[in-house]
């Protein structure tokens, strides 16, 4: 059986490096690639790095052991700490990190052609983003589900910790705003998506109460109802678009906004296991059947990459994306390769429901899929001829396109067969909806259901985003109580109606006033660079709680690609800086221009936040590995039936929780 094994894993090892080599031209560099080379490529490399990497993190890293009672039992409030099922929980947590982030970034970077970006998906997931996610997790759920900003607080002092929650509250904006972004371009004016979206809101609500109430624990009961309604929702979609009420669902913009603040209200101040995890679980379903039947589509017609390797666009001038490769390539990207944002939902609700321990692993392995999401987006989006691409996402006449060298092809001949005119969207939503349907519908006996699939790949992309938009308004509204906690107590209650309502709020109006004031070119670039900046941070955290852990030779892990992603983004947090001015200054409508004024104002706040986290961190590292200073730490350890897990030994002081004992380092 070993034997077996190891000719298993060479195996993987020998047709990825092949694969590989195809995608990046070492193998015939003259010929169009084949899109079937980089789902290979990919998913060898993901499995690998998931059997070999991601299981020595778990095990002579953190050294999970489920002997040790995680916060969901111990704090089981039936609201915010609840045991969760591995696979509901898997399910939420990957629904939660998913949202638009690798399916328009990695759409809106194929300006730069399909090879830059397909390396940084891959080779940033599994040294970067998985590894960000899994740490934080473990260090979350070892301090009772505390946030990322509470880490700070308590690991490196009340400069970080304070600087890092005013950092955070910022991106958590930021980053909702430029996901909103992407489900208001898609849905304005299409009646069959909004209706279709609108209806998972009440079946989130019968899954979560035929869970809770009616049938616990019948976990593929409600998976088979969640699936049927939901089918039954997009299909029945098309005959409401082509009613009288039609009308009822073709909303502007502006409605739009609105309509998408009060339900990232409305999931934030409910119970999560009565629309959250039961919505989140849900789209799951779509999202790994979507997914998988991307991936069996593009295997079984083996789509032409038609987008080239790499485009005159790299030394900047793009009319998607105006900046250089380096460093916007890696802020366009975002949350496909490393992404800040899951440090919140990683120390947010998912350490708040797991059951055992060994369960954490779903930090690393859902990132991975995450980043093969985005692999299969950028496939998606590059199967469509160059000029075409161009023209939907950007709003240049077809002469234009011409003129720089992109042809259109066959724009006029999509919207008809999407039913859509789909010229002129930019977001990259409706781009990767068009490629994902032209794969879809090539497959034998799909070729008149193309306007079906159109609709099924945007609901499939506004659920990605929603699920981020909820999970993320109700990390937001954990962040402001906490934060307000400081300053009048009862906001710290989570369960406090008051707190929970005005806190609500005031995330869901803020990220509601950017969406409505900003674009594409402005939301998502910033966006990326506050996304990247937190996941900086959050690595730099993950750094000191390895240091804690008694874990320094292992800090290579996470301080490499801690630098990496740093001196990417701050450089491209410069240029933003600049870019923003030099546009406000050229304006003449006052409104446009103090919205660009903000949005240069909010890039040098986060970058200026970030700077003082990662200098009293060193300072403090210093201290630590250098000059041999006692340290404490906020780690939590309740061992099942009052065991002592290991060297470490648990004390226990008045109207306390059983705290940490380091050895020879002081206690905490």
């Amino acid at each position: 059986m070993l034997v077996l094994k190891l000719v298993l894993w060479a195996f993987l090892a020998i047709l990825g490096a092949v694969a590989l080599a195809y995608v990046v031209g070492v193998v015939n560099p003259n010929e169009k690639v084949n899109g079937l080379w980089l789902v290979v490529a990919a998913a060898c490399i993901y499995v690998l790095a998931f059997r070999f990497y991601g299981r020595w993190l778990a095990q002579s890293v953190t050294e999970l052991n489920d002997q040790r009672v995680t916060p969901a039992i111990r704090m089981n409030d039936g609201v915010n700490f609840h045991p969760t099922n591995k696979y509901v929980l898997f399910g939420h947590h990957f629904a939660a990190i998913a949202g638009a982030g690798p399916l328009l970034g990695p759409v809106l970077a194929a300006q730069f052609g399909f090879l830059p970006g397909f390396l940084w998906l891959v080779i940033g997931a599994v040294l970067a983003g998985a590894v960000q996610d899994f740490i934080i997790l473990v260090a979350s759920m070892r301090r009772n589900g505390r946030s990322l900003p509470e880490i700070a607080r308590d690991e490196l002092g009340l400069v970080t910790g304070t600087a890092t929650a005013v950092a955070v509250l910022f991106i958590v904006v930021v980053a909702l705003a430029g996901l909103g972004f992407a489900v208001v371009n898609a849905l304005y004016l299409n009646a069959w998506g909004t209706f279709t979206i609108a209806m998972t809101i009440p079946i989130g609500f019968i899954m979560g109460f035929y869970l809770q109430r009616f049938r616990p624990g019948q976990v593929a009961e409600v998976s088979l109802l969640g699936v049927v309604l939901l089918i039954a929702a997009v299909i029945f979609g098309r005959v409401v678009a082509q009613s009288s009420i039609a009308e009822w669902f073709e909303l502007e913009r502006t409605t739009l906004v609105w309509g998408l603040a009060g339900y990232g209200f409305l999931a934030s101040v409910l119970p999560g296991w009565m629309l959250l995890v039961p919505r989140g679980y849900l789209s799951t379903f779509m999202k790994l059947g979507v997914v998988a039947l991307l991936g069996v589509g593009v295997i079984l017609m083996a789509p032409t990459i038609e987008m080239p390797r790499v485009t005159i666009f790299t030394s900047g001038g793009g009319p998607i994306i105006p900046g250089t490769l380096f460093p916007f390539l890696f802020i366009t990207i975002a949350c496909g390769a490393i992404s800040g944002f899951h440090s919140l939902v990683s120390s947010g609700t998912t350490p708040k429901m797991i059951e055992q321990e060994s369960q954490a692993t779903v930090g690393y392995g859902a990132m991975l899929l995450e980043s093969f999401v985005g692999v299969m987006a950028l496939i998606a989006a590059s199967v469509l001829i160059p000029g075409d691409y161009l023209a939907i996402n950007t709003m240049l006449s077809t002469d234009a396109l011409a003129a720089m060298g992109f042809p259109v092809s066959r724009i006029q001949e999509l919207s008809q067969l999407v039913e859509v005119d789909v010229a002129g969207r930019p977001g990259g939503a409706v781009s990767l909806a068009v490629g994902m349907a032209s794969i879809f519908s090539a497959l034998p006996g799909m070729a008149g259901l193309m306007s079906y699939w159109y609709q099924f790949a945007l609901v499939f992309e506004a659920l990605f985003i929603l699920t981020t938009i909820d999970t993320g308004t109700r990390v937001g509204r954990y962040l402001i109580q906490e934060m307000g906690g400081r300053v009048y107590s009862p906001l710290r209650r989570m369960n406090w109606w008051p707190g929970v309502a005005i806190s609500s709020g005031l995330i869901v109006g803020a990220w509601g006033y950017l969406i409505g004031t900003g674009s594409i070119s402005t939301l998502w670039p910033m966006f990326g660079a506050a996304n990247q900046l937190l996941g900086t941070l959050a690595l730099c955290i993950g750094t000191t709680v390895l240091i804690k852990m008694r874990k320094a030779h292992y800090l290579w892990i996470t301080t490499l690609p801690m630098l990496f992603v740093g001196t990417i983004t701050f450089l491209g947090c410069y240029e933003m800086f600049g870019m923003f001015v030099t546009k406000a200054s050229a304006l003449s409508d006052g409104g446009q221009s103090f919205a660009l004024y903000l949005d240069a104002g909010l890039v040098a706040a986060v970058a200026l936040l970030a700077v003082i986290v990662l200098g009293d961190s060193m300072r403090q590292w210093y201290g630590y590995l250098v000059l041999k200073r006692p340290f404490t730490s906020s780690e939590v350890v309740v061992m099942a039936g009052g065991g002592s897990p290991g060297r470490l030994r648990t004390t226990i002081h008045h109207d306390e929780e059983p705290r940490l004992q380091l050895p020879g380092g002081g206690c905490c």
